[in-house]
């Protein structure tokens, strides 16, 4: 339980984060564009909207349905390269780098 109050506690400092630069959105994207198949939904979202429309609501679902969270995977890394000559998105990463971590 301490694992899914941790993860609560990252992914609400990471809604934070997205809101202060001003990548949180109101509008939902399209039925379509979240259907996505391809990794990160590259296809059809910015890596912000996959991280609020996908990643977050997932795992946020996941823990208030008292599921099992998924291990082993890392995200951190596709981040890092898409926001590479973003350095004001440092704080992200390091909150993205967490999660990975707490998942691990």
């Amino acid at each position: 339980m301490a694992t899914n109050t941790q993860l609560v506690d990252l992914l609400h400092q990471l809604e934070a984060q997205l809101q202060q630069h001003e990548l949180w959105q109101q509008t939902m994207p399209s039925p379509q564009a979240l259907q996505s198949v391809e990794p990160f939904a590259i296809d059809t979202l910015h890596p912000h909207e996959w991280l609020q429309w996908v990643f977050i609501a997932r795992m946020r679902a996941l823990v208030e349905s008292n599921q099992p969270l998924p291990r082993g995977f890392s995200i951190e890394p596709y981040f890092a390269e898409v926001w590479k000559h973003e350095p004001q998105y440092a704080e992200l990463l390091v909150t993205i780098r967490t999660v990975d971590l707490l998942c691990k």
